[in-house]
């Protein structure tokens, strides 16, 4: 049971450590008129919109873009799990 505790211990440790290295990181996607900042902790930093496009245009590339910058969070999510030796034990 005490190794069990142990391991969890170890294990939040290391999530902390991951969270404060994602937090660092950062993913810009550009599209059409419509640019996405997000953090490595897939919060968003800004968005940024061309004023002349018009709304139905606009809902669909502001989904597409943020799509994209999850994707490309998660890839650096798992690199960095990978970086840390993954997640031994679990």
């Amino acid at each position: 049971m005490f190794n069990k505790l142990k391991q969890f211990k170890d294990l939040r440790s290391r999530a902390k450590t991951m969270q404060n290295a994602l937090a660092g990181e950062s993913v810009t996607v550009e599209k059409g008129g419509i640019k996405v900042v997000m953090n490595g902790n897939m919060e968003i930093i800004s968005i940024s919109i061309n004023e002349k496009l018009a709304k139905e245009s606009l809902e669909g590339m502001l989904t597409d873009c943020v799509n994209e910058a999850i994707k490309k969070t998660q890839r650096i999510m798992a690199q960095k799990v990978q970086e840390m030796g993954g997640l031994q034990g679990f």
